[in-house]
């Protein structure tokens, strides 16, 4: 052995495995070795992938609307439209397509990540062996950020000590500031998490707003890392919470749109169909479709409402055409950095919806956002929208969402919606720009009509950056894509689509596309129906919107796309699908019956996730134990409380005096009663009914006498995601439970003399099928 060029071992030195270098015993017969940095490929751009919550195909100026989006507009005219983009019916399964390339059953993500039913294509968690875009950007020299919603973890999971495996930085990203649920209040967000760890705030500071707070970290995520590294190419992953319910907006964003939807949902509508025909994203008599009819999905005639219902119909859009407005906004706020930074013609700039837009809001439209989600045998006189002053629509003292008439309207010119694969559900709006390395051909309108999937983006935007994909991930042999790039597309006008068939399903509702035909069905929601679709054929290439049936015509063809929707579900692990009650898909493993289990929670503990602080009372009858030491007559505070605007109570003293304050999803009671001399422990009591309510008593002790402070009975429980913020002691933190006691007093911090509260629960009282039913609906609608 001799040299001493890192080639060859030198004399007296030693190889070790891994290291390019030599040791010897001194660092004079030594040779140093430093692995390689990974080097981007040259020229790579910067990327950026905005993904919005619950748009729909005409929510966008470049796709038809009225809504002035100046910045996405700039996007599609010095870039390209995708008329013909599909994606999954829900969230959690595009957000999984798009980060993998992978389809949704086979990346785990059957559905939304709030269940556990223990089959394959319903992890709810993305496997070991699949690969994500930004783990394959940063194994290439990339910095990769993420901001915003995630949905990519088991509600189970957003606990502390639970599995990280599906969070944001262990699935390849260097940063991350968002929400991991399905929606979030926009101005009191349940829980915020910055890395790995909850960001423990009690109160968000006036003018506070998610969408600029979002905006405002992945600027300075960005001008971070132009701090330090002048030359190292980003992507950038902003997954906004918006436009998913509940629907609020800042007041001088929902000024600008006053009196915008006067005209109606039908008017809207047509005119913005008549925009999709002059940009060329249709041809001229293409047909549109007629307002859904099926029950469940109707929309009324917008001049057959009563004025009543017409002023506050329109406010709900008013407030959804802010929400827009915001998102506009954010996207200039990075335009104008990317400018800044002289960065912007060398970025590729994606714009684009995970599902389309949603009927949640149900026919009326609600002031109550989770109680509108409770479906099922409830007693009917369930509450599913509070009345509240019109004032304060779009304000964070409600919950609100549109009625479905705007829904389709969003969705124009398809039929349904989210959650149904017919297109209203599917096809959504597609923006991609990148100046210098895509640049606009003269006459080329920029519009493509071939058809392409969700999956496509993944690999389309390694392509464009020249980044190869490893055949590994941790050592594991990696998925194959499923996915396939069109970038030949975005540069060639006239080429075929390589995307030529592509299968759909959620809950029972299935879709299989091939060469311009389009093979549907219609879930009826019985279980015993699941597997008995009841197909319907279109052909898509002049029927787009899927108004014409054609399957009595072509039953060969029928039965040839049924063979290949059933082919491709077996090799996506779609099966098994859902045919009895006793098999619900929000099952969860017996594990998880721990969430149930009595805690006791120190004053001064971190808020308690959602779901954790949902088990201890959900359904059941429960105790909450106040433990007070040396609590005296000048004592007051929060002791304990448990959601907030959105519906919640609490326990707090003010005055001398202890009141117990129930909000039921907006609807406010407040009990109020004198503490005895000498209290050490207040007592919550709830007894659960069968439908669906419960009888509250307030106890104080003294010295071991016990005394009945309050009560409340036949009160509505608080269930499927309410309450939305969990357990706080000793504050009344984040969203208010009581907003007029928040405006009065803030948090109102409990002292010293609050000790500990324990929460006991005990047995459910609800019906299993009631229960099933409500859990279900919210689950579908968490997304």
């Amino acid at each position: 052995m001799s040299g001493n060029d890192g080639n060859s071992i030198p004399a007296h030195a030693r190889g070790y495995e891994d290291f390019g270098g030599a040791v010897g015993r001194t660092t004079s017969v030594s040779t140093p070795w430093w692995p390689p940095e990974p080097e981007p490929p040259a020229g790579a751009p910067n990327i950026v992938v905005v993904l919005v919550d619950d748009l729909g195909y005409s929510d966008v100026g470049p796709f038809g609307a009225e809504i002035p989006t100046p910045n996405i507009d700039r996007l599609a005219r010095s870039g390209f439209r995708l008329s013909n983009y599909h994606t999954t019916p829900v969230c959690s399964p595009a957000r999984a397509a798009l980060l993998t390339g992978v389809n949704p059953h086979r990346a785990g993500y059957g559905s939304v990540a709030n269940s556990d039913p223990g089959f394959p294509g319903l992890r709810l968690e993305l496997a070991d062996d699949v690969l994500t875009l930004p783990e394959i950007l940063r194994e290439s020299g990339y910095a990769t950020f993420a901001v915003g919603k995630w949905h990519l973890v088991r509600d189970a999971d957003m606990s502390p000590g639970r599995s990280r495996k599906s969070w944001p930085l262990q699935r390849g990203f260097d940063s991350y500031y968002g929400s991991l649920e399905g929606l979030n209040s926009f101005f009191n967000p349940n829980q915020l998490i910055a890395d790995n760890s909850v960001v423990d705030v009690d109160e968000y500071p006036d003018g506070y707003y998610v969408t600029d707070d979002l905006t405002d970290r992945a600027i300075d995520q960005i001008t971070a890392l132009r701090a330090h590294d002048s030359d190292k190419p980003f992507f950038l992953y902003f997954a906004h919470i918006a436009m998913h319910g509940p629907h609020q907006a800042k007041a001088d964003d929902l000024a600008r749109h006053r009196g915008r939807y006067a005209e109606g949902w039908d008017e809207v509508r047509r005119k913005r169909f008549a925009r999709q025909i002059a940009d060329g994203l249709f041809d001229p008599g293409t047909p549109i479709a007629e307002r859904n009819t099926e029950p469940g999905y109707d929309a009324p005639c917008w001049d057959d409402l009563n004025d009543d219902e017409k002023r506050r119909y329109q406010r709900y859009q008013e407030v959804y055409a802010a929400l827009v407005d915001s998102v506009d906004q954010s996207v200039g706020r990075l335009i104008g950095l990317l400018e800044d930074l002289g960065e912007l013609e060398d970025t590729i700039i994606v714009f684009t919806s995970d599902n389309g837009g949603t009927a949640e809001g149900g026919a009326t439209g609600t002031r109550s956002y989770f109680s509108q989600f409770v479906h099922g045998p409830v007693p009917d006189d369930w509450e599913r929208d509070v009345p509240h002053d019109e004032e304060l629509i779009g304000s964070a003292d409600l919950g609100v969402h549109y009625p479905r008439g705007w829904g389709q309207a969003s969705n124009t010119p398809f039929r349904f919606y989210k959650g149904q694969t017919f297109a209203g559900g599917v096809r959504v709006p597609f923006v991609m720009s990148w100046p210098s390395g895509l640049p606009r051909t003269e006459g080329d309108n920029g519009v493509r009509r071939q058809f392409s999937y969700v999956t496509d983006l993944a690999p389309t935007l390694l392509e464009l950056a020249g980044v190869p994909t490893p055949a590994t991930r941790q050592g594991v042999p990696a998925v194959e894509r499923d996915g396939v790039s069109i970038a030949e597309v975005l540069r060639d006008p006239a080429a075929s689509s390589p995307h030529i068939e592509q299968y759909a399903e959620f809950g029972g509702h299935r879709g299989f596309y091939r060469d311009g035909w389009k093979l549907l069905s219609l879930h009826d929601h019985r279980p015993d129906h699941v597997d008995a679709p009841r197909w319907q054929l279109y052909d898509v290439r002049t029927d787009p919107a899927e108004t014409n049936d054609v399957a009595a015509e072509h039953p060969d063809l029928v039965a040839e796309l049924a063979r290949a929707w059933d082919a491709a579900a077996w090799h996506n692990t779609v099966f098994p699908l859902f045919d009895t009650a006793d098999a619900p898909q929000r099952r969860r493993p017996a594990e998880d019956r721990r969430y149930a289990s009595p805690v006791r929670i120190l004053a001064g503990t971190p808020t308690l996730e959602r779901y954790r602080s949902s088990r201890l009372i959900a359904y059941r009858d429960f105790d909450v134990i106040v433990e007070l030491r040396g609590w005296s007559a000048e004592d007051e505070g929060v002791l304990v409380a448990h959601g907030d605007q959105q519906g919640g109570y609490l326990l707090a003293v003010e005055d001398g005096r202890l009141t117990f304050t129930f909000n039921s999803y907006g609807r406010i009671q407040r009990v109020t009663g004198a503490l005895p001399p000498g209290t050490d422990t207040v007592t919550l009591r709830a007894a659960a009914t069968p439908r669906v309510r419960w009888d509250f008593t307030v106890l104080a002790s003294a010295s071991g006498d016990e005394t009945v402070v309050a009560s409340l009975p036949d009160a509505v429980q608080l269930v499927g995601m309410a309450p939305w913020t969990g357990i706080s002691v000793g504050r009344d933190a984040r969203g208010a439970v009581d907003p007029q006691l928040r405006r009065r007093r803030g948090v109102f911090r409990a002292g010293p003399a609050l000790v500990a509260v324990t929460y006991r629960p005990g047995p459910v009282r609800v019906p299993e099928d009631v229960r099933r039913e409500i859990d279900d609906h919210a689950a579908d609608h968490a997304d």
